[in-house]
């Protein structure tokens, strides 16, 4: 049996953003990852892979799935005890079900023909789209090429190269706010918002620039300039998302503001999940949010 491990994902910059046609830039999260697996004991069935398989199975029959997977083969290792064994947690907004994709696609696809990542990344938009509705196709592509990707204001999707991360004082890092979310409200609120004139030019005029400027300088390895446009960043989701952070976290993320000493801003569509924020001193900001789990991603 395959035994390959699928990681999580995180969105760094272009939260929102990106519906607005701004720059995005996701990266693989090997903290977290899954593989599918056989337990010792058959005769548990995994309900979600088996309502996948499912789902599967009637768009191969209809004719309608994008790629040739062995659905059949897939049906029959679920009623064997087929499981994916995760440590993704769910509803944070790292891509639990994008690597669940990824692992089946991986495990039970046919042939390697024209992988490209526009193709891959239909292919995957419509498998996911059995777990949430409708799907990008994102998360199961960067768990599947596990590599940093950056998707550009037409759309256009590609590779990144990232800077390494360096032993230093500063450090881009997650704050979990131990409780998990739901993702379809918050951005069907932001889409809301955006019907009005105003807003709508809030964010092309304001959001965009500072995002974008925030992608341009991380792959640049620029800092200095990065710490300036996180700043901005999270001045503006501070006055402008409110609903989309966490009553618990506003002071912190206040805080942060006021005394310069870290910054806070969304890490994917918010509510809870991680948060992320950046600083030119850890070990300050580790005693400034003591209580609070954060873990480095990126050191400076």
């Amino acid at each position: 049996m395959n035994r390959k491990t699928f990681n999580s994902k995180i969105l760094l910059f272009g939260e929102y953003a990106v519906v607005r046609h701004g720059n995005a830039l996701c990266i693989p999260y090997p903290l977290f990852d899954g593989s599918l697996r056989f337990p010792n004991d058959k005769g548990r069935v995994d309900q979600e892979l088996k309502a996948l398989s499912t789902y599967l199975a009637r768009l191969k029959k209809n004719g309608e799935l994008l790629c040739d997977l062995d659905v059949s083969s897939f049906e029959f290792d679920v009623g064997q005890g087929l499981y994916f064994d995760s440590t993704i947690p769910q509803g944070y907004g790292v891509g639990s079900s994008g690597a669940v994709v990824a692992a089946v696609y991986d495990r039970y696809k046919i042939s390697d023909e024209n992988e490209s990542i526009p193709r891959l990344k239909s292919i995957f938009s419509q498998i996911e789209s059995h777990f949430h509705g409708s799907s990008s196709g994102i998360d199961p592509l960067i768990s599947y090429i596990n590599r940093p990707i950056i998707i550009d204001s037409e759309g256009n999707i590609g590779a990144a190269d990232i800077p390494e991360s360096k032993v230093g004082k500063g450090a881009i890092f997650l704050l979990n706010t131990g409780r998990d979310r739901k993702t379809e409200p918050l951005v069907n609120l932001f889409l809301e918002k955006c019907k009005t004139e105003a807003f709508s030019k809030l964010c092309d005029h304001v959001l965009l620039p500072i995002n974008d400027s925030c992608v341009s300088a991380f792959l640049e390895g620029d800092y200095l300039s990065l710490y300036e446009f996180f700043r901005e960043l999270s001045d503006f989701q501070f006055r402008h998302f409110t609903p989309m952070i966490p009553k618990l976290f506003s002071e912190i993320w206040s805080d942060g503001l006021k005394y310069e000493n870290y910054y806070l801003k969304l890490c994917g569509a918010g509510g809870g999940g991680f948060l992320l924020g950046m600083t030119q001193d850890f070990d300050e900001a580790v005693q400034a949010l003591s209580g609070h789990e954060i873990r480095p991603l990126f050191r400076f």
